[in-house]
């Protein structure tokens, strides 16, 4: 997990602090150097893939779903559950305007000429609205698809992607950028962007997908049936027994029709290196008394929780005894134990659960 800086942690307490008293008028941009800037970066550029950008955010969220991000946090980010009114509106203000042109315009000529260099040793000549496109696919799709789209944070491989590869017109990918997608594990935001920005992106993948189908004897990824060589029924024993994978997990409970959501590399990373699995940290206060919830913060000088009634609370280190259970933490443990057959059968036995 990402470490976010200790001001981060010193900031959301702050806000806290000062919404007992009446919020004092506060610019947007004020408001976002006190508490935003550190980790998405004066301009909002953020540093994709870790922290993303916040340029153009309002086209891809409305203010009621920024404000809940912003109240709840999403880690690594911390949740600043009592900002003031006053504070949120100007922040959401200050983040539906534009940057300066100065610094709009002084890195994205650098990547398209990047991408261009690529291209053409590829053998794909990069057009000109392709070259758009790439602008607005680092700012709204990078952080998920990766810089190159194939495959970042939590989006997959648009280069392999079957719907890019059938969607002859673009149709169906203009549909999925407007709309997003909002039901199963396959969540995307939609977009508030017009009709020559989606072509530009589609223009994007497309030149993306030409440049990866030109790298002749680069792997750029696993088939499908490059994962189906182990035996199913001893990946189902080594499940609930050596494996201790049952334990934790059910086949009819939180893996039922996993094979039917992943497929490949991406459900083998997904049960070699489990996502979004919470921890849970129990801190021991001086008094002996107890306090547990869900992780929210760790570093060496800072723990912190959100505790029962969904309060942000920190504490030093070094002042309090505390436990982290990390569910991940079994999946590490294994490393040094699966055989390369354990591997490959349990990778059976998962695909059988449709």
């Amino acid at each position: 997990m990402t470490r976010l800086p200790l001001r981060v942690v010193k900031a959301a307490v702050a806000v806290q602090d000062n919404s007992k008293s009446p919020a004092s008028p506060a610019s947007g941009g004020t408001v976002y150097s006190t508490n935003c800037a550190t980790c998405h970066g004066k301009n909002r550029e953020g540093t994709p893939p870790t922290i993303p950008s916040l340029i153009g955010v309002k086209k891809k969220l409305s203010d009621e779903q920024i404000a809940a991000t912003i109240h709840n946090g999403k880690t690594p980010m911390p949740p600043f559950p009592n900002m003031p009114k006053s504070q949120l509106d100007a922040l959401l203000s200050f983040l539906g305007t534009g940057v300066p042109a100065a610094q709009k315009s002084s890195q994205p000529p650098q990547k398209s000429a990047q991408l261009s260099t690529m291209a053409a040793r590829k053998g794909v000549t990069l057009s000109p609205q392709a070259a758009a496109g790439e602008a607005q696919f680092q700012q709204n799709c990078a952080f998920c698809h990766g810089r190159d789209a194939m495959g970042g944070e939590s989006g997959p491989d648009l280069t392999r992607s079957k719907l890019v590869a059938s969607d002859t017109d673009g149709s169906k990918i203009a549909q999925v950028i407007k709309e997003g997608r909002t039901s199963g594990d396959k969540r995307m935001p939609a977009f508030q962007l017009s009709s020559s920005e989606v072509a530009a992106l589609i223009a994007f993948i497309r030149a993306r997908v030409a440049i990866a189908e030109a790298s002749k004897g680069s792997r750029r990824g696993v088939d499908v049936s490059d994962l189906q060589t182990g035996n199913a029924e001893q990946g189902k024993q080594y499940f609930n027994g050596a494996g201790g994978c049952v334990k934790c997990h059910s086949p009819t409970g939180d893996l039922a029709g996993i094979a039917s959501r992943y497929e490949g590399l991406q459900l083998e990373e997904r049960m070699l290196y489990p996502r979004n699995a919470k921890s849970t940290l129990t801190v021991t206060l001086p008094d002996g008394k107890t306090v547990s919830g869900p992780l929210a913060y760790r570093d060496e000088f800072t723990v912190a929780l959100i505790d029962s009634t969904g309060t942000y609370r920190s504490w030093a280190a070094d002042s309090v005894r505390y436990k982290v259970d990390s569910p991940v933490d079994a999946h590490v443990d294994l490393f040094s134990r699966y055989t390369d057959d354990d591997i490959h059968n349990l990778m059976a036995y998962i695909q059988t659960l449709r």
